[in-house]
């Protein structure tokens, strides 16, 4: 039998990989990942540098900012940072800020 005779039945392995973590819904949680450590890039290193911790919980990003100016310049440009995030993730990864 030649090789042009024989068929395969195989995945490649980055997409098995992909409908392996989709089926176990950690497809989300990657790309949440991925998206908050381009955060420096996004956001500019100033407000890197005053950020303290940044997590997604139920499509909710929360920020830990640690100068009071930051955070109130921050919170005036939620809506900025909500599309930012969401145009890097490609599809509506946050729907809202919280800052602490």
């Amino acid at each position: 039998m030649s090789k042009q005779n024989k068929k395969s039945d195989g995945v490649p392995l980055k997409v098995a990989i992909q409908s392996y973590l989709k089926a176990m819904g950690l497809d989300e949680k990657i790309l949440e990942i991925q998206v908050l450590e381009k955060w420096a890039t996004l956001m500019g290193e100033a407000v890197d540098k005053r950020t303290e911790s940044k997590e997604i919980k139920e499509k909710v990003l929360y920020l830990k900012i640690n100068s009071s100016v930051m955070r109130d310049e921050l919170f005036q440009s939620r809506s900025v940072i909500i599309k930012r995030i969401n145009d890097e993730a490609g599809f509506e990864i946050i729907t809202d800020v919280f800052f602490q």
